[in-house]
């Protein structure tokens, strides 16, 4: 694998593992120096945000992760800032390495505190060292007791790596995590930091290279690639003088049924202002007048049977089906007709609940398409629970590609995208929690099938449609604010996305993300 920048993967804690011995072996570093480098990175990241603190108290376990917190209390007490350190867990388990750090601390005057200290966390910073990616297992009551006094703190609490207690492979939390502020994570992404519950706890995340050589990286595969919009809108097609609207195809939405038209609606009007030439809506005749009044452009037809889809659905180049498709025996027909037809589509919504109940017979290895599911409906397709999802969003989404030989879309935050059996996930690192609201997931539908009626292959519409839909959603949060978003305030920022200068776009995510390599 050859890596253009470590900001564009993320890794399992084992293969970071693997990156750091081939640099250790091969480009004369140490343990001790990557922990010198990492407790420099920390005291850099923490001025950067909050300035030159007056404070620290450092929460330091046995493994390497409190090596590094033992080192920045050195750093800290050099210039002159109190540090206490708390410690948790048997310290004659520590290694040679975080022992001579733990010495240096020491000869540097840094205050060390037992952990049954009854001491309410007032001033300064906290700073978590753990556990960082060492998390095997569930946690014992110590360090639960010790992240309890952490999170109950009224002040700033900066993660070393990764915050203790979240899974650094699957993004799950068993018992409890550190809620940071800011997280300072080493040498790559670990890609548990990048979905599920991870946002909650990291905080701002920055990330450091530890100066480990490029070459280190270059025969490790990652295990995600984390999206870039602007690389992929260069593959939007190019409109030149001649186009007309036969160019960009014809998107087809199917669904709303009766109390439900609103979802067919926004998929409709995400689609034509995502680009694609024609768009049309088969829905029930009560939706029509709506549609019309929304977005006129749209062609609209009143459908009552699937007899009655069945002659339009050739004109179509992608099929968009399940908002407010319901699960009446019309809804049932609908689909039917649209599996039959063998376009490509995209599947949503009811459309999955359906073909999670074996409603229909379907040979899921002769379609083209893309599903969306977020994590409760990729449960009922699975067999399972959401809860089991969220404990691995990666291996779910997996699971669902493998099982129905689709172009997976697995929403929620930091949405996975998989499209063959062999590449890795795909990451969407945009979006927020102001997108918790109905109809989000019926623009996302809307706007990948728009992409695939333009002509991009199924993966490529996926990736680039999440990255358009949540970017939209940003910046009509940065207009709006995070309360309140709806749906249809997003409809507007899709054309400033698909307009938009990539390199700027790019370097926007380098600065969000607080690169440093």
């Amino acid at each position: 694998m050859s890596l253009h920048s470590i900001s564009d993967w993320s890794f399992t804690v084992e293969k970071i593992k693997n990156i750091e011995e081939r640099a250790i072996s091969a480009h004369a570093l140490s343990i001790t120096k990557l922990m010198e480098r990492a407790s420099a990175a920390v005291m850099t990241g923490i001025e950067k945000k909050f300035g030159v603190p007056s404070e620290l108290t450092i929460f330091c376990g046995i493994g390497n992760n409190a090596g590094d917190g033992y080192l920045v209390a050195a750093l800290a007490a050099e210039k002159s800032v109190r540090v206490r350190v708390i410690e948790v867990g048997d310290l004659r388990r520590q290694n040679a390495e975080v022992s001579d750090a733990r010495s240096i601390a020491v000869k540097a005057g840094v205050e060390f505190l037992s952990q049954k200290t009854d001491r309410e966390i007032t001033d300064g910073i906290i700073i978590d060292a753990l556990i960082g990616t060492g998390l095997r297992s569930k946690m014992g009551s110590d360090y639960i007791e010790a992240i309890k006094l952490i999170n109950a703190s009224k002040v700033p609490v900066v993660a070393i790596d990764v915050p203790s207690g979240l899974n650094a492979d699957t993004g799950d939390v068993t018992d409890l995590a550190v809620e940071a502020d800011l997280t300072v994570t080493f040498v790559g992404f670990k890609r548990g930091m990048m979905t599920g519950q991870a946002s909650s706890f990291c905080g701002e995340v920055v990330l450091d290279s530890l100066e480990i050589p490029i070459a280190a990286y270059n025969i490790e595969s990652s295990d995600s690639e984390i999206l870039r919009l602007g690389s992929l809108l260069g593959h939007l097609p190019t409109r030149v003088k001649t186009a007309h609207k036969y160019h960009f195809g014809h998107a087809m939405v199917v669904g709303g049924e009766l109390g439900f038209g609103g979802a067919a609606i926004l998929a409709a009007q995400s689609c034509i202002q995502t680009g694609a030439g024609l768009v049309s809506l088969c829905t029930r005749s009560e939706h029509i007048g709506s549609m019309l009044a929304r977005q006129p452009e749209v062609m609209t037809r009143a459908i009552d049977s699937g007899q009655e889809l069945e002659p339009l659905l050739d004109a179509a180049s992608v099929l968009i089906i399940g908002p407010g498709l319901g699960k009446s025996a019309w809804s049932e027909q609908l689909l039917q007709k649209s599996v039959q037809a063998g376009h490509p589509m995209v599947v949503d919504a009811d459309a999955l609940n359906l073909i999670a109940e074996d409603r229909l017979p379907i040979n899921f290895s002769e379609l083209s398409w893309v599903i969306t599911p977020h994590s409760g409906e990729a449960a009922r397709l699975l067999g399972t629970s959401a809860r089991v999802v969220e404990e691995d969003r990666f291996s779910a989404v997996r699971a669902l590609q493998e099982k129905y030989t689709a172009t997976v879309i697995l929403k929620g935050p930091g949405t996975l995208i998989v499209g063959d059996a062999v590449t890795g996930p795909r990451i969407c690192p945009y979006g927020s929690p102001a997108m918790a609201t109905a109809g989000m997931g019926d623009l996302l539908t809307g706007i990948v099938g728009s992409l695939i009626a333009q002509g991009m292959p199924l993966q490529v519409a996926a990736e680039l449609g999440c990255c358009i839909h949540s970017k939209a959603a940003d910046l009509a949060v940065h207009r709006y604010g995070k309360l309140g978003l709806t749906a249809t305030d997003i409809l507007s920022f899709i054309g400033s996305i698909l307009n938009s200068d990539p390199t700027i776009v790019d370097e926007s995510i380098e600065i969000s993300r607080g690169i440093r390599s």
